[in-house]
């Protein structure tokens, strides 16, 4: 999972600032990569990416398991991030089924949208 200074429930726009808590996951399987600390401040000169967060499994299951398990863990506050996002498709259905296309965001959202 990309986590990026991003807000996803304003499309995605940039979320600057300072980190005023930072966390990572850790346990078997987890994989941080990560420039970011506490008091790091996300600035618009440059990409929005703060970290990559890599999970691995005997099988999806167990990674799909782990990456959530680390996305519940991990604490990137002071700012918006993707966390929040990633945590809500890992856990959907259609994403556990590998039923999703390239529109699947998309579509959900003007679903949402609609209700």
């Amino acid at each position: 999972c990309r986590i990026n200074a991003e807000d996803p429930e304003r499309n995605f726009a940039p979320s600057l600032g300072e980190i005023s808590t930072f966390r990572l996951p850790g346990g078997p399987g987890i994989r941080v990569d990560t420039h970011i600390y506490k008091g790091y401040k996300v600035l618009p000169y440059y990409d929005s990416l703060l970290a990559k967060v890599i999970a691995h499994g005997n099988d999806r299951e167990e990674a799909l398991i782990r990456m959530n398990r680390a996305l519940f863990e991990m604490r990137v506050e002071g700012i918006k991030t993707t966390i929040p996002f990633h945590r809500e498709i890992i856990n959907d259905i259609q994403f556990r089924e590998c039923e999703l296309h390239t529109h699947s965001i998309e579509s959900r959202a003007l679903n949402e949208e609609e209700e």
